[in-house]
């Protein structure tokens, strides 16, 4: 099984296109820990700080040479799917 350890969701419960998100993670199998920001002062003002914008959702990748902070539902699928390969 490919590892998924460096991989994190930022998410809202509520949100549609979290949900997108969280169904293509769910297709995929995979093991991708969720920060749910709903009332997280502190995980919004790191998403600002670190990603440089605060919005939901955000796939933070962290690699080898820096951390990637990806914030668009269709990037985050297209990531995961070429990665991770396709839902069947």
């Amino acid at each position: 099984m490919t590892s998924t350890h460096h991989l994190r969701l930022y998410h809202r419960n509520h949100c549609p296109y979290c949900r997108k998100v969280r169904e293509v993670i769910d297709a995929l199998g995979l093991d991708i820990r969720l920060v749910e920001m709903e009332e997280q002062p502190v995980e919004w003002e790191r998403l600002k700080l670190e990603g440089g914008q605060a919005m939901v959702p955000c796939l933070r990748i962290d690699e080898e040479h820096g951390t990637v902070w990806m914030y668009e539902s269709e990037d985050i699928i297209q990531y995961l799917r070429q990665t991770y390969g396709r839902p069947q």
